[in-house]
């Protein structure tokens, strides 16, 4: 079972949409294992963004980040990772999938309201990085039966 971080940024939160985001993952057969509002501190952010230092937007990125509130989750489910990915939309707005959340909601690359892993490698690194594994929980639904072939 594939695991994935995903983040309502600074935007969506401001916005309202963090519903919005749950509500798609969840029709979309995803399964919500940790969840936790919080304010992102200067170490974590740096940490999470590192791949990007020395970048020419990169202390945009680590002010934007820790700007204001977000919401940390960790989603599961068969390829997961490719799931999410396509429900948020491109990281361009303006070419993401009609429907995609991106497409929906955004218009900019620097406020394109979420971050999801791009790898089941990432995946794991960053639900590491921004949880304790006690704060994970392990459950099943009723439905994943009749959403989840194994």
């Amino acid at each position: 079972m594939e695991q994935s971080l995903v983040l309502v940024k600074p935007d969506g939160v401001q916005r309202g949409l963090i519903g919005e985001v749950i509500s798609r993952l969840e029709r979309r057969g995803l399964r919500l294992v940790a969840a936790k509002f919080s304010q992102v501190s200067q170490e974590l952010a740096e940490t999470h963004y590192a791949i990007h230092q020395g970048k020419p937007f990169y202390e945009g990125l680590i002010k934007y980040i820790t700007s204001a509130p977000v919401m940390a989750m960790v989603w599961e489910g068969p390829n997961a990772v490719a799931a999410i990915r396509q429900t948020m939309g491109a990281t361009r707005p303006t070419e993401a999938a009609p429907g995609s959340l991106r497409h929906d909601f955004a218009l900019e690359v620097g406020r394109n309201l979420t971050h999801a892993s791009d790898t089941v490698e990432n995946g794991g690194k960053e639900v590491a990085l921004w949880f304790k594994p006690q704060e994970l929980v392990s459950w099943g639904r009723d439905a994943d039966k009749w959403i989840f072939e194994k």
